[in-house]
């Protein structure tokens, strides 16, 4: 997903569901925010709008295009964290006390579009980021309609994600030349056959709805943690199994460049409840770890 930033607290916790600069599906600029998806009701654009400068406030101006506006209108609250309300710690690491005092307005919003995350976070299992954002780019291209309504960039449309019976009607040999093996393409598969039902997984509490995922093949920790945290703003979830998460929280936490998954989930166990605002604050404003070692040279899949 795209860095967690922003010039207001709106624009950060919006931040969360744009998969890469020129997401074909969700544009985010200063005070306005844009997502083309589906909805129990059928395809739907929403439009969230907010004053950058107001770094406090929530007031936001909502509009919707399509069969299923009605439910977007009624996700723009949530989605923008409206519903979070917020952690202050107080006997915390140093370093977690100095990112809450620089950023106060950490939020974290709930989309209820189980779908849309998953699609693009499945892409990114055992990848680069950058080699995530092209094939989910790709992916959207390539299967993608038209979203209802206008969009932004002087009226030029966003793309709806791959529709869930387009994806699963794909053999795993299609998804080959974007880049995507057998693995992921069936994870990817499973999930679309399986879409309707996430209509009512997102109503579950965060355990139940972990369980669920977990029981279907090809998503692991490292998805639940990542999807749990946008879909439905728990703000506990971690990405277990990330490459480059351990070494982040071990380095600002432990002052070791290099850690395991292990000893980060040591690390975060004081802050149950709250690990993955913790996680958030870190990525925030705590130091990177030091990069040892030439960068390795990326081979896409489809030149093997």
């Amino acid at each position: 997903m795209s860095a967690i930033g922003g010039r207001s607290p709106i624009g950060a916790c919006l931040s969360a569901y744009r998969f890469g600069t020129g997401d074909p599906t969700t544009r985010l600029s200063p005070g306005e925010f844009w997502r083309a998806s589906f909805t129990p009701f059928g395809p739907a654009t929403l439009r969230i709008r907010w004053d950058p400068a107001d770094r406090d406030g929530q007031t936001i101006e909502a509009e919707a295009w399509g069969d299923g506006r009605d439910w977007m209108m009624q996700r723009a609250e949530a989605m923008t964290g409206a519903f979070d309300p917020g952690y202050h710690f107080v006997d915390a690491h140093p370093a977690v006390l100095r990112s809450q005092r620089n950023h106060p307005g950490v939020r974290f919003g709930a989309s209820s579009m189980l779908y849309h995350e998953l699609v693009p976070t499945i892409l990114g299992q055992r990848i680069t980021g950058g080699e995530a954002i092209r094939q989910w780019h790709r992916l959207c291209r390539k299967l993608g309609a038209p979203s209802p309504g206008p969009g932004p960039e002087n009226g030029a449309g966003l793309l709806l994600p791959p529709s869930p019976a387009t994806l699963a009607g794909r053999p795993a040999w299609w998804f080959h030349p974007l880049g995507v093996e057998a693995k992921r393409a069936e994870a990817l598969r499973t999930v679309a056959r399986h879409a309707d039902k996430m209509w009512a997984w997102s109503r579950l509490d965060t355990t139940a709805l972990g369980t669920k995922l977990a029981l279907l093949p090809g998503i692991g920790p490292w998805t639940i943690g990542s999807v749990m945290a946008s879909a439905v703003g728990d703000p506990d979830a971690v990405a277990v199994g990330d490459f480059h998460l351990k070494n982040w929280v071990s380095y600002a936490l432990d002052g070791r460049p290099r850690g395991t998954d292990e000893r980060m989930l040591e690390l975060l166990a004081p802050y149950a409840g709250q690990r993955g605002r913790v996680v958030r604050l870190l990525l925030l404003d705590g130091p990177s770890p030091p990069a040892f070692g030439p960068r390795q040279r990326i081979l896409p899949m489809a030149r093997w």
